[in-house]
């Protein structure tokens, strides 16, 4: 299995060697395509998925530095924390494969992937798909995410592509 992200289409696609498994619709970075720390972009090229976090968690589990906080999410929970970047029921967690480009420092800047806390991961249902809005990571609905976590293993490739 691979997974391939388009940043124009806001589509992930799951592929089995070559046969389109499942496609769904996500939302990447507001701010665009870019691998710099703290740009709050996606990044592209060729990952791996290195953690799997959160199996048997309820949809909308809320997970804050990928510990479910025992919160479910609901919009009442969003009024009190406003400055919150949701992160639910599921996380994947991307490491870059590409030295110099998402893995590792160039001249002292850091745009390693993992890193940055790149993940694939759930999102609050009425946060719109099919359009940028995230802070770097790809969101996706969370009946999706749980779905496509239960399909993949560690060491699955994404490649993130404009």
């Amino acid at each position: 299995m691979n997974i391939q992200i388009s940043i124009s289409d806001q589509t992930l696609s799951l592929f089995d060697e070559q046969n389109l498994i499942k496609q769904y619709s996500i939302s990447t970075a507001k701010n665009g395509v870019g691998e710099k720390m703290d740009s709050e972009c996606t990044p592209r090229g060729k990952h791996t998925i290195t953690e799997k976090i959160g199996e048997g968690c309820e949809p909308n589990a809320v997970f804050v530095g990928r510990i479910p906080t025992g919160e479910i999410y609901e919009p009442a929970l969003r009024e009190l924390h406003p400055e919150r970047d949701w992160i639910l029921t599921r996380i994947l967690w991307l490491s870059g494969m590409e030295d110099g480009r998402n893995k590792g420092e160039v001249e002292g800047m850091n745009l390693d992937s993992h890193d940055r806390y790149i993940y694939i991961h759930g999102s609050p249902d009425d946060v719109a798909m099919g359009q940028p809005g995230s802070r770097g990571c790809v969101r996706m609905r969370n009946a999706e995410v749980i779905e496509l976590f239960d399909l993949i293993e560690p060491g699955t490739e994404v490649d993130i592509c404009e």
